[in-house]
């Protein structure tokens, strides 16, 4: 159990934590949520003992060990990748260091024997000889196989090594496991991994994540921090969100009475809890929206984006045809002879174990680089919106406040139509008014749906549109999407945003597509696709 008591912490005039008191116990998975800058990471670190409150202390149960998933890629490239996951049980890895110290020496004394004795012992207790083994089995179950077990962390690339550590992390079986953006650089399959092995962990877990779908597939609690407090709520980041909605309707229906709010309460509950029992990662802890007290449930005081994208014409039946597109840089292919055509209403998820060969596609769908070979065709109709993944050519050198900035893209130039604009996007007041070279990224791809919003178009390319986005902002986004009336093609790396969004998929690989009319869910467990994508990935990878 983790016992926080009045913990406060101030950086000058700002206040991030305010006598905060939040239990955390054992057995028990908690996602850390809160708008950008409301203190998630740094409420972890004051756990984890990196940073010290003002005031208040953190009381860890005595006994418990704790493992903190590590963000600094290159601390251990010095190490080789076994030792590195073992570390991650530190006394382990120390008696190990020792006794390897006391073998070794030439002069080996009846002291260092009784001394060697007790490591033993220790050693053994700990189950230390199935140390390797036990590590072993975490880095093939993370993708990282035994050929890469015995190299050191300078030779892995920078996905690979986020792999181990999080195997360090999960070593040993910690009583307390303590994760900051635990999904970053991990493929679908390993988020899946990492999604049934916390889902039977019957440890206490803190966990930081704007990907919803993990935590909708781990958190048997939400730790909500707000209003520089933190209050724990029953289920996971899904339940949260839409009891929290149902309740800010009920909190402004003044004329429904009470009892007619509890049965509608109680209703939901009801509904989600069936729904959470029949998904494929439902575990036993679910149960506990059974136990869910009614009073729990409040309204939130997030505010959330207003995304309205508004075709500004209906587009016709002629969307795009892409004839044998390709593209080369630095002498590599990143994709060739790629041909499929959308049609109108397509949602299409663009998916490829090169991200960098979707944004180059994007780049000229979106007519920004030209293909090295192939055509493509836009119906007379279409008008195309672009979210790009990299958006710095909009903001780099632009000494202009965020009214300036966006009416460079509006036809109608009036003050209060451009703040409208910027106002669903949360710019309102003077923050409208702020320099568009001092934005955040998060900031910036707000701005950037302030001007996709503007514009108007009943076709959108979007690069990766959640990136930087804090919770709320994708959520939003995600809505928009799901009932824009125009076209879409995008990637992501949002489980929850592609399942929910996408009618269509399509998989680029070195040696073709692979093109499908399906949910991402579907895609994923269809065995023919599988089977399709070892053939196109395997001969790329024969040659």
């Amino acid at each position: 159990m983790i016992t926080c008591n009045n913990l406060s912490l101030r950086f000058g005039k700002r206040v991030l934590f305010d006598e905060v008191n939040v239990k955390f116990t054992n057995g028990n998975c908690y996602g850390i949520i809160g708008a950008n800058g409301a203190g998630k990471s740094t409420f972890l670190k004051i756990i984890t003992g990196d940073i010290d409150p003002n005031t208040g202390s953190v009381d860890i149960e005595p006994g418990k060990r704790m493992a903190v998933l590590k963000q600094d890629h290159f601390e251990f490239d010095e190490y080789e990748v076994m030792k590195t996951v073992i570390m991650g049980h530190k006394e382990l890895y120390a008696i190990m260091q020792e006794k390897d110290v006391l073998y070794a020496k030439a002069d080996f004394s009846d002291e260092d024997g009784v001394r060697a004795a007790e490591l033993e012992e220790k050693f053994a207790e700990m189950e230390g000889w199935n140390a390797e083994s036990d590590a072993g089995t975490l880095l093939n179950g993370l993708g990282i196989s035994d050929e890469f077990h015995y190299k050191t962390m300078h030779e892995l690339n920078n996905n690979q090594k986020v792999r181990v550590l999080l195997a360090q992390a999960l070593f040993g079986n910690p009583d307390i496991l303590i994760m900051d953006e635990p999904t970053n650089d991990l493929d679908v399959h390993t988020i899946a991994w990492l999604e049934n092995f916390l889902a039977d962990f019957e440890n206490l877990v803190l966990v930081v994540s704007h990907d919803r779908h993990f935590l909708d597939s781990v958190c048997t609690h939400v730790a909500d921090i707000d209003f520089s407090k933190i209050q724990v709520f029953t289920g996971n980041y899904s339940f949260w969100y839409q009891s929290s909605q149902l309740a800010l309707r009920q909190r402004q229906e003044q004329n429904k009475k009470s009892e007619e709010k509890r049965k509608e309460l109680q209703e939901f509950i009801a509904r989600f809890s069936a729904n959470a029992a029949k998904s494929r990662q439902a575990t036993s802890r679910k149960k506990l929206l059974e136990k869910l007290n009614i009073e729990e449930i409040k309204p939130s005081s997030r505010k959330y984006p207003a995304i309205f994208i508004i075709p500004e014409r209906e587009a016709g039946d002629q969307v795009l045809k892409v004839e044998n597109l390709g593209y080369k840089q630095d002498g590599e292919n990143l994709f060739s002879k790629v041909s499929f055509t959308v049609n109108k209403g397509d949602k299409i998820a663009f998916l490829s174990k090169n991200t960098l060969a979707l944004t180059k596609l994007f780049q000229v769908l979106a007519d920004e680089i030209k293909p090295t070979s192939g055509n493509y065709q836009y119906g007379i109709t279409i008008k195309k919106g672009y979210l790009p993944n990299d958006n710095s050519k909009y903001f780099d050198g632009i000494n202009l406040n965020l009214v300036d900035w966006l009416r460079q893209f509006s036809k109608e130039k009036d003050e209060t139509f451009i703040r409208g604009f910027l106002g669903k996007m949360l710019f309102s007041g003077e923050e409208s008014l702020k320099s568009a070279k001092v934005l955040s990224g998060g900031e910036k791809v707000r701005c950037m749906l302030s001007k996709l919003m503007l514009e108007q178009p009943n076709f959108v390319i979007a690069d990766d549109p959640t990136n930087h986005l804090d919770l709320e902002s994708i959520q939003s986004l995600n809505n928009s999407f799901i009932d824009y009336k125009g076209t879409i093609v995008f990637q992501s790396h949002d489980h929850e945003f592609i399942q929910t969004v996408a009618n269509r998929i399509i998989e680029i690989t070195p040696n073709g597509i692979i093109d499908k009319l399906c949910s991402y869910d579907e895609y994923l467990e269809d065995e023919s696709v599988q089977q399709r994508k070892e053939e196109l990935y395997g001969s790329a990878h024969s040659a």
